[in-house]
């Protein structure tokens, strides 16, 4: 492989002393620890990985975690960088990247803050994008019962018509 992917991806290691491997020609995975976060992303920036895609989190029920997920993109290199980190999904904080990516970051972490409950210190607006007065469990955690909360909040349990929804 002649590109820039192993030479970048060995000094990320050497760097930061974090786990990575290159997927495919183009795209590199990267795990660090939350307290490194920060540090490491202010670096890619400065690497050219200018772009914020996405961020995404999947919730590991069994495991008592959420992984959070960062999708960066060099235009100039034609890199894709995918960045995990961890956090405890009884207590789900992490530090903003608000501080490196500004608003394309602000947005996604408002995102999931609502959809997920993670708490994105430094992040002066995670106010609701989609739900209005939600006071329930955050939607897309694994173990919000969807069902259980359409019967409760849109089905009468009295009506005939309704019942069979609760059995």
């Amino acid at each position: 492989m002649d590109t820039k992917e192993p030479k970048l991806l060995d000094e990320i290691k050497s760097k930061f002393n974090v786990e990575g491997r290159i997927q495919r020609e183009r795209r590199i995975w990267i795990s660090i620890d939350k307290e490194r976060l920060i540090e490491l992303c202010t670096w890619l920036k400065n690497q050219r990985f200018e772009h914020l895609s996405a961020i995404s989190v999947t919730d590991w029920v069994k495991e008592g975690i959420f992984e959070v997920t960062y999708h960066l993109w060099s235009y100039k290199d034609k890199i894709l960088l995918t960045l995990k980190t961890k956090i405890d999904r009884k207590k789900p904080v992490i530090e903003s990247v608000t501080t490196v990516w500004e608003e394309s970051a602000q947005i996604h972490e408002r995102e999931l803050h609502e959809l997920f409950g993670v708490k994105f210190k430094g992040n002066s607006d995670l106010s609701p994008l989609f739900l209005e007065d939600w006071h329930a469990l955050p939607p897309f955690r694994k173990d919000f019962d969807w069902r259980e909360y359409v019967r409760e909040e849109h089905y009468d349990k009295e009506d005939g018509r309704e019942v069979v929804y609760y059995d």
